[in-house]
């Protein structure tokens, strides 16, 4: 079972002024997928609080894959990225390029998203933007990959490529 930690950055639906929708957009495609969503939180736009969640996540409760919901333009106050690079250890740049790349053939604003990927101990961070239609386009283009990914990561699996064979 793939076990999914959910933080949403936002400071307004920290303080309970917003109702967090692309938190529940994540859940419903990470449901979807047979996954389980076992941590959730709703945090404010700043840097320190967004680390040592993350690394509380990662390192204690480890969650096999992390997806962070806003703090990804260009406010001062968006820090998700920042963060995220704060407690990684290794990056995933193939994750935030798809995500871009496919998001451009729908706005080109797409280019002004910052999110990153970055793995920490056995645990996969991936920023996506804060809309629920920015999160519902990312993740969809990327979840079915996202598996085989999490089971290297996990150990379970070892091999990226398919054997051909030939007649």
């Amino acid at each position: 079972m793939i076990r999914v930690g959910i933080i949403t950055a936002s400071d307004k639906g920290s303080a309970g002024q917003r109702v967090d929708t692309s938190g529940d957009v994540i859940r419903e495609i990470i449901e979807r997928q047979g996954w389980q969503v076992t941590e959730y939180e709703i945090l404010p736009d700043e840097q320190q609080k967004l680390e040592q969640k993350m690394m509380d996540w990662c390192d204690n409760y480890k969650v096999d894959l992390l997806l962070t919901t806003g703090g990804t333009g260009f406010s001062n106050r968006d820090v998700t990225p920042e963060a995220t690079y704060a407690v990684a250890e290794r990056l995933v740049p193939g994750i935030g390029e798809a995500m871009r790349y496919y998001s451009l053939q729908i706005t080109k604003r797409a280019m002004l998203s910052r999110g990153i990927a970055a793995i920490r101990k056995g645990t996969l961070i991936i920023n996506l933007p804060g809309s629920p239609k920015g999160v519902k386009e990312n993740l969809e283009v990327i979840i079915d990959g996202l598996g085989h990914g999490l089971d290297i990561l996990k150990g379970e699996a070892s091999e990226c490529g398919q054997p051909i064979h030939l007649k």
